[in-house]
C-alpha cells in the first residue's frame, strides 16, 4: 500500500507510524477465527487510548473509510475481520489493555476494551472477587468484543451473559464522539439505556473502548462433578433438581454426547474421559459454589447426585476431590471443539432452545438429518443450563469432510433452523450474527424486528462506516 496515503498519513500522526499497518504480514487481523474467510485491509491501525480511537474514528468518517472494530479477533461468524475490498481500516483494541479502576465496596472493575478476560478474572482473584464470565477462548478474547458479541459461556446458568455482567460503557460514536457511561451504578432511569444498545450489536453502532463490570465475592468452595445420564430427558430432569438442591450455588451445567466425547478421546489421548465405552448416551458436567465451605458445599452436591441416582435421571458419576481434578474435568468439555476441529471441517450451529423442549428437538431433528444425509456425525454438546446447545454436524466416517461442508452445509443448516424456528428458538445463542449469518437473520428474524433494527442503524450511523456488512443488509 503506498505510504502517500493521506489517511494513512493521518492515521500515523495519531496513533504513532509503529502503530499503523499496512505491509507485511497482516493475517493476525485479516483471517477470521476459523478460518473460513480472509478479508484485506487498508491498514491495521492501533490506538493506545480512547481519545485516539476517538481521533481514528473522526479521521476515516471524514475520508468515508469504513471500520471494523476488532479485539482478540476470536469470534466465530465472521464479524471482526475486514472484507476482500482493500478499503477497510481494522481498528484494534489490544493495546488498550489497562485496568482503570477496581471498586470492591461498589462491587465493580472499570477496564479498557482491548483487556484479555483471563487477566480480568486474574486481577479480581488476587483482589479476592469472582469475575464470572468464562470462555473456552479466555486467554485471548478481549472485554470488548465480549460486550460487543454479548458472549455467554460456561456460567450463563448463574450469572448471566456479558449483557447482565455490565454497568457502563464508554464508546465513541460512528461520528467520532465519546459518549462516557462509566457510572458504576446499578439504578439508573434516565432515558433509554444506551448501553444495552450498544451490547451485542457487533460494532456496528459504535467503538466500545471501556467497561464497568459487575463483582461477585469469591465462593468459599467450588465442587465439579462429571456424570453420566441415560437420555437428554434425564439431563433435563438433573438440572431442575439441581437447581432444587443448590439453587444458586448451580454456577455450571454443561451436557455431552457420547460422540463429542469420543473425538475428544481419540485426538487427545492423554485426556481421560469418565464413562466411555459405555451406553451412557450423554454426559454431564456440573459446578456448584458454595460461600460456606468446601463440607457444606460437598454435602449438598452428593445429596443432589443420590436423589439424582435415586430418580433414574444419574446412573453413574464423579465429584472432584481437588481443583486438579476439577479443572480436568472441565478440560475435558473445554477441549470438545478443538477435537471436532482435528477430526475435520464441520458444519456448526449455536443455537438456543427452552430447556424443557430441547430433547424432543433433538429427537426431531437428530432424525431428520440422518434421513437427510446417511452416516452424517451429530456432534451435540453446549450449555445446557440455559438452553444453548452447539449441534454440529459432522461428514460421515471416512467422507471428504471439505466437499460436505461445501455441499450440503446449506441443506443441514435448513433442516436445522427449520426446527428451531419450530421449537421457537434462536439461530444464535452466544456467538453473534456477523457475516456468516447475516442473511439467515433475514430468514428468520421478524420483518418488524429487522425494521427496528436498521431503523436504529441509520440513526447512528447514517453513513454505513461502522462495520458494515455485519448483522445486517443496509440498501
Amino acid at each position: 500500500m503506498s505510504t502517500d496515503n493521506p489517511l494513512i498519513t493521518q492515521l500515523r500522526s495519531i496513533v504513532g507510524p509503529t502503530n499503523v499497518l499496512n505491509e507485511g504480514d497482516l493475517s493476525a487481523w485479516e483471517l477470521d477465527w476459523r478460518k473460513r474467510e480472509r478479508g484485506h485491509a487498508l491498514a491495521v491501525v492501533r490506538p493506545a487510548s480512547t481519545a485516539e480511537v476517538a481521533s481514528v474514528v473522526k479521521a476515516c468518517a471524514a475520508a468515508g473509510v469504513s471500520i471494523v472494530p476488532q479485539g482478540g479477533n476470536t469470534g466465530m461468524v465472521v464479524g471482526s475481520t475486514p472484507d476482500a475490498s482493500g478499503t477497510q481500516v481494522v481498528l484494534s483494541l489490544t493495546r488498550m489493555n489497562q485496568v482503570r479502576a477496581l471498586d470492591g465496596a461498589n462491587l465493580t472493575i472499570t477496564v479498557d476494551a482491548g483487556c484479555v478476560l483471563q487477566a480480568i478474572q486474574e486481577v479480581c482473584e488476587q483482589a479476592g472477587f469472582l469475575f464470572p464470565l468464562s470462555l473456552a477462548s479466555e486467554g485471548s478474547c478481549t472485554i470488548g468484543g465480549n460486550l460487543g458479541t454479548n458472549a455467554g459461556g460456561t456460567q450463563v446458568v448463574r450469572y448471566g451473559n456479558t449483557r447482565e455482567l455490565c454497568l457502563g460503557l464508554e464508546v465513541v460514536t460512528p461520528q467520532g464522539e465519546i459518549w462516557d457511561g462509566l457510572t458504576g451504578l446499578r439504578k439508573d432511569n434516565t432515558g433509554y439505556d444506551l448501553r444495552h444498545l450498544m451490547i451485542g450489536s457487533e460494532g456496528t453502532l459504535g467503538v466500545i473502548t471501556g467497561a464497568t463490570m459487575k463483582l461477585y465475592p469469591l465462593p468459599k468452595a467450588q465442587l465439579t462433578a462429571f456424570a453420566a445420564v441415560p437420555s437428554l430427558d434425564a439431563a433435563v430432569q438433573l438440572l431442575g433438581l439441581a437447581h432444587q438442591h443448590l439453587s444458586a450455588g448451580l454456577t455450571g451445567f454443561e451436557v455431552m454426547g457420547q460422540f463429542a466425547l469420543s473425538l475428544v478421546t481419540k485426538h487427545f489421548a492423554q485426556i481421560k474421559v469418565p464413562f466411555q465405552n459405555t451406553d451412557f448416551p450423554y454426559c454431564v458436567v456440573l459446578e456448584n459454589s458454595d460461600q460456606e465451605s468446601e463440607a457444606h458445599a460437598r454435602e449438598r452436591f452428593e445429596h443432589l447426585l443420590e436423589v439424582a441416582m435415586e430418580q433414574g435421571c444419574v446412573v453413574d458419576a464423579v465429584v472432584a476431590e481437588s481443583i486438579t481434578q476439577a479443572r480436568a474435568l472441565w478440560h475435558i468439555r473445554e477441549s470438545i471443539p478443538l477435537a471436532q476441529a482435528q477430526e475435520g471441517l464441520n458444519i456448526k450451529h449455536d443455537i438456543s432452545i427452552a430447556v424443557s423442549r430441547i430433547p424432543e428437538f433433538v429427537r426431531q431433528t437428530d432424525a431428520l438429518l440422518q434421513a437427510a444425509y446417511p452416516g452424517a456425525r451429530l456432534v451435540n454438546y453446549g450449555h445446557l443450563g440455559d438452553g444453548n446447545l452447539h449441534y454440529n454436524v459432522q461428514a460421515p466416517e471416512g467422507g471428504d469432510a471439505e466437499a460436505f461442508l461445501r455441499d450440503d452445509e446449506k441443506g443441514v443448516n435448513g433442516i436445522v433452523y427449520g426446527m428451531v424456528d419450530q421449537y421457537k428458538g434462536s439461530i444464535s445463542a452466544e456467538h453473534g450474527i456477523g457475516s456468516l449469518k447475516r442473511d439467515k437473520l433475514v430468514q428468520h428474524k421478524s420483518p418488524v424486528a429487522l425494521d427496528m433494527m436498521r431503523a436504529i442503524k441509520r440513526a447512528l450511523d447514517p453513513h454505513n462506516l461502522m462495520n458494515p456488512g455485519r448483522m445486517l443488509s443496509i440498501k
